[in-house]
């Protein structure tokens, strides 16, 4: 074996750095003043952007570069610059990125599942566009990419453990 991940790890690490790398590039969309979408954000988050104001632009620009970073993280772990000694360098925030990412997106989207079921209330102001732009994209995109770049970690060990 020659150090490389298999090809499903592989595939995890590239969707894990496409849709990291989309999710950044909505961040700086929004960023720089776009407002498409903003809507399905709601709440106080999307009152903020509309403001436009240093601390929330400083937020959205840092939260754009942060979700860079775990993409680049998905990359690096199926990439030759990702091996040799840098793989623990790479491996220990892969690892603790994808927990984020998954405790993240799958508390939200488990909660919000159950607001829509009728399982749980929400509030009488609750901005219902918002909840379900929540439940079946901006959350679940947290939580996938979470997945898929926790997969492709775990390919990477599973792979160095063989070897070792």
């Amino acid at each position: 074996m020659d150090g490389r991940p298999g090809p499903w790890a592989r595939w995890c690490g590239y969707g894990a750095f496409v849709l990291g790398v989309g999710h950044a590039g909505v961040s700086f969309y929004w960023g720089a003043g776009g407002d498409w979408l903003l809507d399905t954000v709601g709440g106080e988050l999307e009152r903020l952007a509309r403001e436009r104001g240093p601390g929330i632009l400083a937020v959205v620009w840092g939260t754009g570069v942060a979700k860079l970073f775990a993409a680049a993280l998905g990359l690096a772990l199926v990439r030759e610059w990702g091996r040799g000694h840098w793989r623990r360098v790479v491996l220990a925030p892969a690892w603790a990125a994808s927990a984020v990412l998954v405790l993240y997106g799958g508390v939200l989207v488990v909660g919000q599942a159950l607001v829509e079921a009728g399982v749980l209330g929400a509030a009488q102001d609750a901005d219902r566009k918002a909840l379900r732009w929540h439940l079946y994209l901006w959350d679940p995109w947290f939580l996938v990419r979470g997945l898929l770049l926790g997969a492709a970690a775990w390919g990477c060990t599973r792979g160095r453990r063989r070897r070792t």
